[in-house]
């Protein structure tokens, strides 16, 4: 116990002074018949956070041993030096030999529990001890991960409306995300997003092209009009932010 308590203190402290570790610092180790078989996070789901708002999540980790597991460490660790601790990890036991240990984290970006360079992908750090005198342990950095995004939003306006068949549509929007820092959405620039149509009657979106975000996040573009139906502007996402799509804007072409 001593051993794994003395090791995720010395990751936190070097994590959180952003020292730099080199490879073999805290290496995966075993003894015994140990083993992790699986991690959960957010039920498979990203973390997505928004501006100012509070998020809770679970981590689940299952784990196996002869003589039953007895007790799990849960840490994450994410880009910019990010890092989440728990002081509070379950474990339920499936049958004699494996469990599975979750804990709850919290994140709360107005205390700044999370800065906007800490979004993207995070791993699992877990260390569990199994039961018996032998003191059989694993501990593994990056056991699982997952995607911490920040929380997307996408607008769209196709004017004028009713318009003639064969006149122009002009096609406005804006593409924002959370400021974990500013507690609001900014809008998130240069990135693709695709302007769809959905004919009236019909259920499927096709795409009509692909333009950029401009300053902003703003969306600006034009079409012919030709029938009845909706346009949305639709984002496939990044690492850091998650795809949104606008609800459909109706046009009404005479």
């Amino acid at each position: 116990m001593r051993k794994r308590t003395t090791t995720v203190a010395l990751l936190t402290a070097f994590t959180a002074a952003g020292a730099a570790l080199a490879p073999a610092a805290f290496a995966d180790g075993v003894q015994g018949d140990t083993a992790i078989t699986k991690v959960v996070v957010n039920g498979g789901k990203n973390v997505v956070i928004g501006a100012a708002s509070v998020k809770t999540f679970t981590v689940s980790v299952t784990a196996t041993d002869d003589q039953g597991i007895k007790s799990a460490d849960i840490t994450l660790n994410g880009p910019g030096y990010g890092i989440l601790t728990t002081s509070s990890v379950k474990c339920v036991a499936a049958n004699a030999t494996t469990s599975t240990c979750s804990s709850s984290f919290t994140v709360d970006p107005r205390v700044y529990d999370v800065t906007n360079d800490q979004a993207g992908t995070w791993y699992v750090d877990a260390w569990v001890d199994a039961n018996g005198d032998d003191s059989n342990f694993i501990w593994t950095e990056k056991a699982g991960s997952f995607k911490l995004q920040k929380a997307s939003k996408l607008t769209v306006n196709a004017s004028p409306e009713p318009v003639k068949k064969g006149k122009t549509i002009t096609v406005t929007g804006a593409l924002t995300r959370a400021n974990w820092e500013a507690g609001k959405y900014s809008g998130y620039v240069g990135q693709p997003v695709k302007l769809q149509f959905k004919k009236k009657g019909s259920s499927t979106y096709t795409t009509v092209k692909t333009i950029k975000t401009t300053t902003g996040g703003a969306l600006k573009t034009t079409v012919t009009a030709s029938v009845d139906g909706n346009y949305r502007y639709s984002f496939a996402g990044t690492s850091t932010t998650p795809a949104v799509n606008a609800t459909g804007d109706a046009i009404d072409v005479q």
